[in-house]
């Protein structure tokens, strides 16, 4: 969709045109499914908080004044709920290790080739035990594409940290997923 098209779709949208809103979420539901999955992992949370950051952009959409893309606008909405859940979870001391979505091909790099589910699930675990401060930077650099840029602004932090929480996400990834992968390599050689 180029930047004309959904500058239009938005205007219908905000004038009343239901497909106009629809023809947004569908083009934008994976993008912000990614974010909100890579933060909370798959689950009734992650579904719920998807919603809401429609729900929540739709009551906004007459402030929406396009001074973000639609993607980066939802991305952040996304963020704010996803960090609202993490918080709720950390007060009541309920610790959950769920699966998130991450793409196989980062694996490229691992010398034992794994069949692409194996290795979604592998980076799913080691992304659920890292920081959610670590987990957001890459999320959203390499599950959603931004730029380092847009990653500090959809973030609110200078791009100097986002580059330095990429660097050191990706250390505690890798650190994390050696044993996962090796554990992984050597289970699959008894079957």
């Amino acid at each position: 969709m180029n930047e004309k098209d959904e500058k239009t779709l938005v205007s219908l949208a905000q004038s009343g045109d239901t497909n106009a809103f629809k023809e947004l979420v569908l083009k934008y539901e994976p993008q912000v499914a990614r974010t909100v999955v890579g933060l909370l992992g798959p689950g009734p949370e992650a579904e719920d908080v998807g919603q809401d950051t429609f729900i929540k952009f739709y009551g906004a959409l007459s402030r929406f004044r396009g001074e973000s893309s639609v993607g980066t606008y939802l991305t952040r909405i996304a963020i704010n709920l996803s960090l609202n859940v993490i918080r709720k979870r950390k007060r009541t001391r309920m610790v959950f290790f769920r699966k998130k979505n991450f793409t196989a091909e980062d694996t490229r790099d691992l010398k034992n080739p794994m069949n692409p589910l194996e290795a979604q699930d592998l980076i799913t675990k080691g992304l659920q035990m890292i920081e959610y401060k670590f987990r957001m930077v890459l999320i959203l650099r390499y599950m959603n594409g931004y730029t380092t840029k847009e990653t500090a602004e959809i973030l609110n932090i200078p791009q100097g940290t986002v580059m330095s929480r990429v660097s050191r996400g990706m250390e505690k990834i890798e650190k994390i997923l050696k044993p996962l992968y090796e554990g992984t390599v050597k289970e699959k050689g008894k079957k």
